[in-house]
C-alpha cells in the first residue's frame, strides 16, 4: 500500500505536479475552427497595414500646398476629376487646383497628400462641372493613414499559446490565415469510482447516488480547453478497477478519477497506482477540501485522483490538473489569476489548512466584490452552480469578516499568470 499520509503545502503540491509537465503536440486546422483554441506558435503580420496610403475619412484628396493662403475670406476652388469608394483604384493624378472625391478606407491618389473630411468642404456644380470649395488650410500629411502606419510586416501579434478570442480571429483573418497551427487538445479519460453511483439516467436508489463528479470534472476539463473520454463508473472492486484504469491510462493523456484515493477499506486507487508502477507524488495536502488529492505519474503521463465529495473534487481539478492542461495547450501563464476582492458576508470558520472556498465574484462600484458560492462543505454540491472563484483563506487565520481583502483566484478567466501564487 501507500506510504504514511503526512500533507504538504499546497504551493510545494503544485510545483512537484509542474515538474513532471509534458510539452504540448501541434495541429493544423481550417480558420473556421480555430476559435477558442490556443496558438501552437506565434502569429505575425505577412503584410504591412495599412498596404497602402488611404483615408480615414469620406471627404477630398488634394495638394495642401493649394491651399496655404485659404480663408473665411479667400476660399480655394478645386475641380473635381473623380470619386473613388474603398476598393477602387484611383486613375487620375491630380495637378494643383485638382480634387479627388473620396471615401473612408479607398486608397489616395497620385498628386495628392491630405483629406479634407466632407463636413469642412463645399461642393457644387457649375457649367456641368463638379467643384469643391476649402476656406481652412491643409498640412501635408493630414488625413492620411500611411503605408504601414499600423504594423509593420514581419510584427508579433500574439504569442505562441495565446488564446484565440474574436480580436485573434480578425487578425488571423486580416493576414490570410485559413489554416492554422494550434495546440492538440489532451484527451483526458474521466472515471468516476464507487459502487454507491448511479448513471445519471436512473431512478434514486436506498444508499445509492447519481454520479456528478465524473460530469462535472469532465466540463471543467473541456473549460480548460481539453477534450474527454467518460470511461463510466467503478464498483469498489480492485480487479475490473485496475483492468478499466489501465485501459484508459495507455488510450489517453491523461486519467482522472474521482474518489476511492482515501484510506478506506473500499479505496482502491492506492493498489492501482502500485501496481501500474506509477509514481505518487503526493497523497496529501495541506489544505481544505482536498487534502487526500492524490497525484501520480508514469512515462510523462498523469494520474490525478480527485475526492470523490463533490467540491473536494472540483477544487482538486483546478488546483493540479487544470495547469498541467493549460501547459499542454502552450499556454505559459497556466495558472488562475489572482485578485483581490472586498468579502461581502462573514465567514467565520477557523482555517488550520489554507481554504480554499467556492464563491462568486461581481463587479462593484469599488472594483471586485466577492460572496460565498454557497454551503461551504467538501460534500456539497449545490455551491458549484453559483462558483466563478476561489477565495483562499490562509492557513491559521480564525475567520474573516464583511469588508476584508480576501484574495480570490478567477475561474472563468481565459488569461492567466506565470507563477503559481496564493
Amino acid at each position: 500500500m501507500m506510504q504514511a499520509r503526512k500533507p504538504i503545502p499546497v504551493c510545494e503540491a503544485v510545483e512537484k505536479v509542474m515538474l513532471h509537465a509534458q510539452p504540448g503536440k501541434i495541429e493544423l486546422v481550417n480558420f473556421s475552427d480555430v476559435g477558442g483554441r490556443r496558438l501552437a506558435e506565434p502569429l505575425i503580420a505577412t503584410n504591412q497595414v495599412p498596404t497602402f496610403d488611404k483615408s480615414p475619412y469620406d471627404g477630398f484628396a488634394f495638394k495642401a500646398s493649394d491651399t496655404k493662403d485659404a480663408s473665411k475670406e479667400n476660399p480655394i476652388c478645386f475641380e473635381v476629376m473623380e470619386r473613388i469608394g474603398a476598393g477602387e483604384l484611383p486613375t487620375i493624378t491630380l495637378e494643383s487646383g485638382q480634387a479627388t472625391r473620396i471615401m473612408t478606407g479607398a486608397m489616395i491618389p497620385e498628386g495628392a497628400d491630405c483629406v479634407a473630411m466632407l463636413e469642412v468642404c463645399k461642393d457644387f456644380q457649375e457649367n456641368g462641372k463638379q467643384y469643391m470649395e476649402m476656406k481652412r488650410r491643409m498640412e501635408a500629411g493630414q488625413n492620411i493613414m500611411t503605408a504601414g502606419s499600423e504594423l509593420d510586416e514581419g510584427a508579433i501579434l500574439a504569442e505562441k499559446g495565446a488564446y484565440v478570442n474574436p480580436g485573434v480571429e480578425a487578425l488571423l483573418a486580416t493576414f490570410g490565415y485559413n489554416e492554422v497551427k494550434v495546440a492538440k487538445k489532451p484527451l483526458v479519460a474521466i472515471i468516476a469510482t464507487g459502487t454507491e453511483l448511479l448513471d445519471i439516467d436512473e431512478p434514486l436508489q436506498p444508499g445509492k447516488i447519481r454520479n456528478s463528479n465524473g460530469y462535472m470534472v469532465g466540463a471543467q476539463a473541456k473549460r480548460a480547453g481539453a477534450d474527454c473520454k467518460y470511461y463510466g463508473k467503478l464498483q469498489d472492486e480492485l480487479e475490473s478497477s485496475y483492468k478499466m484504469i489501465e485501459q484508459a491510462f495507455h488510450e489517453t493523456d491523461m486519467v482522472i478519477t474521482t474518489g476511492g484515493v482515501s484510506v478506506g477499506d473500499f479505496d482502491l486507487m492506492p493498489e492501482i497506482y502500485k501496481r501500474l508502477g506509477a509514481e505518487v507524488l503526493f497523497n496529501k495536502i495541506g489544505m481544505r477540501p482536498g487534502s487526500v488529492t492524490t497525484v501520480a505519474v508514469k512515462d510523462g503521463k498523469f494520474l490525478f485522483g480527485l475526492s470523490g465529495n463533490p467540491s473536494a473534487c472540483y477544487v482538486g481539478f483546478e488546483l493540479f490538473a487544470r495547469p498541467i492542461i493549460q501547459k499542454a495547450l502552450f499556454n505559459n501563464s497556466c495558472y488562475h489569476i489572482k485578485a483581490k476582492a472586498v468579502l461581502k458576508e462573514d465567514f467565520p470558520k477557523p482555517n488550520p489548512f489554507t481554504r480554499f472556498v467556492r464563491s462568486n465574484i461581481e463587479y462593484g462600484p469599488d472594483g471586485l466584490e466577492v460572496h460565498l458560492a454557497g454551503l461551504d462543505k467538501s460534500n456539497a454540491v449545490s455551491s458549484l452552480g453559483n462558483t466563478n472563484a476561489l477565495m483562499v483563506l490562509p492557513g491559521g487565520t480564525r475567520g474573516f469578516k464583511v469588508g476584508d481583502l480576501v484574495q480570490v483566484l478567477l475561474l472563468e478567466e481565459t488569461r492567466g499568470q506565470a507563477e503559481f501564487q496564493i
